[in-house]
C-alpha cells in the first residue's frame, strides 16, 4: 500500500455505500428523478475519492454526461446493430449515445 492509497477497510465501506446509492437511485427513479440523479452523482464522487473502479455492469448503469440511471424503455433506448455488431444505448435525457460491441 502506497502512502496515498486508502486503507482496505475504507475502500470496502466506500464500495458498500456505492452499492446502497445505486439501489436507492433505482428505487427513486420513477417518483423523484432528480433525487435519483443526485444518488448516482454521489456514488461516482465516492468512487473517485476512494479510487474504486466500477465494474462493467456498474459503468453501463448510468449516463456519464448527465448522471441519469439508464433503464431500458424508461430513461434509455437500446438498439442492436447487426452490421457492426454493436449495442447502442441512447440516454433520453441528454441524447448521448454509448456503443458497446457484442458477439
Amino acid at each position: 500500500m502506497r502512502s496515498r492509497d486508502k486503507p482496505d477497510w475504507q475502500k470496502k465501506i466506500a464500495q458498500e455505500r456505492i452499492d446502497i446509492l445505486f439501489d436507492l437511485a433505482k428505487k427513486e427513479l420513477r417518483k423523484h428523478p432528480e433525487r435519483s440523479k443526485r444518488y448516482v452523482q454521489l456514488a461516482r464522487k465516492i468512487g473517485l475519492r476512494y479510487n474504486i473502479r466500477f465494474s462493467k455492469e456498474e459503468k453501463r448503469k448510468f449516463c456519464k454526461s448527465c448522471n441519469t440511471l439508464l433503464v431500458p424503455g424508461y430513461t434509455s433506448e437500446v438498439r442492436l446493430d447487426k452490421k457492426t455488431h454493436a449495442m447502442s444505448i441512447k440516454c433520453l435525457e441528454c441524447n448521448t449515445i454509448y456503443r458497446y460491441p457484442y458477439k
